[in-house]
C-alpha cells in the first residue's frame, strides 16, 4: 500500500494519522504540492496528493481514502457501524469540509490574497470557538469514542500556530482536546519532519 502525500499537506497528515492508527503497513512517496510532478496527473486528473495506491486501485480526496480505509481494515472501526449514525458522521464531515476546511485551503494556497487568508483565518477561528463548549463534557468529539471526526480535526489543531491563528480563552476546553489527540502515539508516528516543528 502506497500514500502519495505532501510533507506538510494537512490532507495527507489525515491520511498518515489514520493508517497508524489502524497499524498498517505501508509506504509513503513524498510529493512536492508545489510542483507537482506529471506522473500525479496521470492518476490523479486533479493533480492533488493525498492518493492511495493498493494494487491496481488509485484512490484521492482524504475523506474517501479514510473511509475506504476504514471499511477494508475495520480495526479499530472508526466510523459507527448503524447507518443512521455513519449518515450523522459524514454529515459532520460535510460541515467541517464546508465550514473549517474550505478556509485550509484558502491559507495552503500560495494564490491567495491577504485579505483572503485573514477571513480563512477569522473563520476557522469562529468556528473552533463555537466548537470549544463541546470539549466541557466530551473527551472527543462524538463523546468517549475517538473516530474518523477526530482524525479529520487533528491536523487542522496542529497547524493553528502555523496558520497564524490564535483562539480566545473561551476556547481552552478544544485545546485540551488538542493535546488529546497529540498525545496519541499513532499522531506522533504519522508526522513528517516538517510537521513536527510546526508548534514549539
Amino acid at each position: 500500500m502506497l500514500l502519495y502525500s505532501g510533507t506538510t499537506c494537512p490532507f495527507s497528515h489525515r491520511c498518515r494519522f489514520l493508517l497508524n492508527e489502524k497499524g498498517m503497513d505501508f509506504e509513503v512517496r513524498d510529493v512536492d504540492v508545489h510542483h507537482v510532478p506529471e506522473d500525479i496527473f496521470a492518476i490523479n486528473p486533479y493533480g492533488e496528493v493525498p492518493i492511495l495506491a493498493e494494487r491496481e486501485l488509485y484512490l484521492y480526496e482524504a475523506n474517501i481514502i479514510c473511509e475506504y480505509l476504514d471499511e477494508r481494515f475495520p480495526h479499530p472501526q472508526l466510523m459507527p457501524s448503524e447507518p443512521v449514525e455513519r449518515a450523522r458522521a459524514r454529515l459532520f464531515m460535510l460541515s467541517f469540509d464546508r465550514e473549517l476546511f474550505s478556509h485550509v485551503r484558502t491559507l495552503e494556497s500560495h494564490q491567495t490574497d491577504d485579505a483572503s487568508k485573514k477571513a480563512a483565518r477569522d473563520a476557522i477561528r469562529s468556528q473552533l470557538t463555537a466548537m470549544a463548549p463541546l470539549f466541557v463534557k466530551n473527551k472527543y468529539i462524538t463523546g468517549d469514542d475517538f473516530t474518523m471526526l477526530d482524525i479529520a480535526m487533528a491536523p487542522l489543531l496542529w497547524r493553528l500556530e502555523v496558520y497564524g491563528i490564535e483562539l480566545p480563552r473561551s476556547a481552552a476546553p478544544l485545546l485540551k482536546y488538542a493535546e488529546r489527540l497529540f498525545c496519541r502515539q499513532s499522531f506522533i508516528d504519522s508526522m513528517t519532519p516538517a510537521e513536527k516543528v510546526m508548534r514549539r
